[in-house]
């Protein structure tokens, strides 16, 4: 039985895209309104993303393992170097952008759901983010976790499996007593061929009116849900 739920935190848990979007409009607040704050989220998160992808792997010993802090803030430059608004950021509005990712707000239902959850199940974030991005981010957002588990543990990024075997093993229990939520259908693939059990629920408003991903479950995931609320109900009356 399932003694132990991780999830993905951006985008399932918090969101991150009008938290971003806001903290560039207050970067640019000083120096013109003609920025697309949106636009410059998205961005950045895709180029979080593509970095990601290139440090994936299961390298031996965790030798090649960057943290997500370095990675945001490389990515960043890029993103503002790109959009030529480096000229345009002071160093104080920077320093605010790269930890902005640590003062995002949870959707409604997160709060509340986790702490349903908690009653019954270690609860914890299992992704890309450092124990520190994740620690300040539940600090700011509320976030009840009973710990920080996740890349920094592995010393691997998701899809690698040993993030999740890992991380299970982190709280002494086998990858089949935890599971994973996502709303994000890729991130379940990795973590049920690593032994865990899968959740999803969809945000369908993380990418704005004009999201066309993820508006349904992909897959024949263990638990389906409407949200992390619907999510508490479902696992207080199963005997997944």
């Amino acid at each position: 039985m399932v003694k132990a739920i991780f999830f993905d935190v951006f985008g399932t848990v918090v969101d991150w895209r009008s938290g971003i979007a806001n903290a560039f409009d207050q970067a640019f607040a000083k120096s013109g309104s003609d920025i697309k704050p949106l636009d410059l989220a998205d961005a950045w998160r895709a180029e979080i993303a593509s970095r990601l992808a290139e440090n994936s792997g299961d390298t031996a010993d965790g030798a090649e393992y960057t943290g997500l802090d370095a990675i945001h803030c490389d990515a960043l430059e890029k993103v503002l170097a790109d959009a030529d608004l480096t000229h345009r950021v002071g160093s104080k509005e920077k320093a605010a952008l790269e930890k902005s990712w640590e003062h995002l707000r949870p959707w409604p239902d997160s709060v509340p759901g986790l702490r349903s959850l908690r009653r019954e199940y270690v609860i914890a974030p299992c992704n890309p983010a450092s124990i520190s991005m994740m620690t300040w981010l539940a600090k700011s957002a509320g976030l009840p976790w009973d710990l920080i588990l996740g890349a920094d543990i592995a010393r691997r990024y998701p899809p690698a499996g040993s993030v999740y075997t890992r991380s299970a093993a982190a709280v002494g229990l086998a990858p089949g007593e935890t599971m994973l939520v996502s709303a994000h259908n890729r991130d379940l693939d990795p973590a049920r061929a690593a032994g865990l059990k899968t959740a999803f629920f969809s945000r369908p408003k993380e990418f704005g009116k004009a999201q066309t991903s993820d508006l349904a479950p992909a897959d024949a995931w263990d638990v389906i849900a409407f949200d992390l609320l619907d999510l508490a109900r479902q696992m207080e009356a199963s005997l997944i």
